[in-house]
């Protein structure tokens, strides 16, 4: 398993694209897109600040696990928006690992 760090470096960049597109095509159907886009901004601010320390994210992701069901894909969204969830689950895995 990928530690955190070696996590948000693969991850991270993706992210920030894929949680911008999501919001835009699924933001009317599943308004938690727009929650799942602020929370993820936040985490790579403070994982950009942290530098090569683990950065403090227990808020972020106690809170992504609970609008997401634990990263539970709705059944009516693009593999995009399923990736999202599949990048961001890996994540806390690895945070947690």
């Amino acid at each position: 398993m990928a530690t955190f760090n070696e996590a948000a470096k693969q991850y991270f960049d993706d992210l920030d694209l894929f949680t911008n597109a999501i919001t835009r095509v699924h933001g009317k159907n599943h308004p938690e897109a727009f929650e799942v886009r602020e929370l993820f901004t936040t985490m790579n601010e403070k994982t950009e600040k942290a530098g090569a320390a683990k950065p403090e994210l227990d808020h972020e992701f106690t809170r992504l696990r609970t609008i997401t069901d634990h990263y539970t894909v709705p059944n009516d969204v693009c593999e995009t928006y399923a990736a999202v969830y599949k990048m961001l689950s890996e994540t806390d895995q690895a945070y947690y690992a």
